[in-house]
This record gives C-alpha cells, sequence and structure tokens, in this order.
C-alpha cells in the first residue's frame, strides 16, 4: 500500500450535476489524501465517468465545490487544472495514432516543461526534453517501440503510452479510468504492476470494473450507486459492508 502524505490532495464538497431534469451526480462528498490509492467503483450508469468529468474540468459542477489541494477548482478549464498538477487518462484510448511512441511523450513533456512552439527552434536539440522522454519510455516499458506509430501498438501498448502521457507532464494527482478495460489477465498484471510502480508518491484517483485490480491496488475505496456515494472505506471494510455487497459486488465480494 501507498504511503499516505498530510494534508488532502482532492476533495469534493456537495457536488451535484444534472442534465435538464436529470440528476447523475447527487450531493457528493469525497476527501482523496495525498499519497493515495482511492478506488471509486459502481455499476454501469452510477456516474463514476461523470465524477471524473468535473472533477477535470471538462464538466461544471451544477452545485458544490472541487478543491485540488485545497484550492478551488470547480469551473476551471481543463487545461488550467492540469497545469495546477492533476492529469487524467480516459476510458477510450486517447493517443497521436499517426505520430510515434517517442513523439506523443515528447508532446507532453514540452508542455511540461514550459516550451511552446518555435519554428526556429529544433527540440532534438533540447536535453531536458530528450532525456525526461527517453526516461518515461523506460518507465512504461516502450523504449522498443520508440519509432512505432502509436496507432500501430496493441492496445495494452497503447494503454500503457496513455499513462505515460498522463505523467509525462509531471503531475502528482493521476486520474485513470478504466485503464485496464478489455486485457487480458497477463495484460492486467503487468497494467497493474506500472500503475503502482509509476504512481508511488503520487496520488491516484481510478475507475475501475475489475474487483482484483481494486482489492490489490486501493488503500481506500468509494461506492458510487445511482450518482451516490453510499460507501468509503478500506478494502476490507468495502468488502464486508452488506450494503455494498447488495448494491454492487454481490458474489465479488466473497
Amino acid at each position: 500500500m501507498s504511503q499516505f502524505l498530510k494534508g488532502t490532495a482532492i476533495e469534493l464538497r456537495g457536488v451535484e450535476k444534472t442534465f435538464g431534469i436529470t440528476s447523475v451526480i447527487r450531493n457528493v462528498d469525497l476527501k482523496v489524501a495525498q499519497g493515495e490509492r482511492h478506488a471509486l467503483i459502481g455499476p454501469n450508469g452510477a456516474g463514476k465517468s461523470t465524477l471524473f468529468n468535473l472533477i477535470s474540468g471538462y464538466m461544471k459542477p451544477s452545485v458544490g465545490q472541487i478543491l485540488l489541494r485545497d484550492e478551488t477548482i470547480s469551473g476551471l478549464p481543463p487545461y488550467q487544472i492540469n497545469r495546477r498538477g492533476l492529469s487524467r487518462s480516459f476510458q477510450v484510448t486517447n493517443v497521436f495514432a499517426n505520430m510515434t511512441v517517442w513523439e506523443n511523450i515528447r508532446c507532453a513533456v514540452l508542455w511540461a516543461t514550459g516550451q511552446r512552439y518555435a519554428f526556429w527552434k529544433n527540440i532534438d536539440n533540447l536535453p531536458e526534453v530528450r532525456e525526461r522522454t527517453a526516461q518515461i519510455l523506460v518507465d512504461i516499458s516502450l523504449t522498443a517501440r520508440r519509432d512505432v506509430p502509436a496507432g500501430l501498438l496493441t492496445y495494452a501498448e497503447q494503454r500503457a503510452l496513455e499513462i505515460g502521457i498522463t505523467i509525462a507532464g509531471g503531475a502528482d494527482v493521476i486520474l485513470l479510468d478504466e485503464p485496464t478495460a478489455g486485457m487480458s489477465h497477463a495484460e492486467t498484471e503487468r497494467a497493474v504492476a506500472l500503475i503502482r510502480r509509476l504512481t508511488e508518491g503520487r496520488t491516484l484517483l481510478i475507475v475501475e470494473h475489475d474487483m482484483s485490480v481494486v482489492f490489490g491496488l486501493a488503500d481506500r475505496i468509494s461506492v458510487l450507486v445511482y450518482g451516490q456515494i453510499i460507501a468509503s472505506g478500506t478494502p476490507e471494510e468495502i468488502r464486508g459492508n452488506k450494503k455494498v455487497k447488495e448494491a454492487y459486488l454481490g458474489e465479488e465480494a466473497a
């Protein structure tokens, strides 16, 4: 399990999201400690991805407040939230298919190091960018695939690349949306090992349906059902929670 740091990384206070008359997120209170690996689980349609979109700025809450390290971020655009140290992945792989693995990572690193487009600069001559990009490729085990267009990678490799892009900016708060979806058992094991290694010392909020991943990776778990958090606690507490079993886990909790 990861080592918690002092303070709260993410906090939601009375957050709600409605679309017309439909309430998708209802009065959610949530705290994720710095350095914690926190899993958000729940049945399909519970509102997990909507909650991620609210935290990362892709949607604005209808009611309530979202804080990142005690600073309000609700209503800010995604790029401003990212610059404050929060980065996320998506359910659907989101890489530049026609660019190489190296170029995908380098784009993220360039932005994080403050480099901007200038036609007179040769980005190959920026040692900080080159070294950081090379290290991330080592971290995600894609050095041998550095010159391959991202669209030609296997699905599991594309997910690893997306995680690399997510951390390339140096964010210390990471949101991963179903990072192991569609993977085989062996691919899932490798992905979990990668996530565990790359989020060491960082804060992780993860949406995941694979309960073996959730209970093996998370320090704490929150359960979202019909837009409301019905329980939060350690894996052991969630595993033994009767209300959670009835609402979601069923036999998987056994």
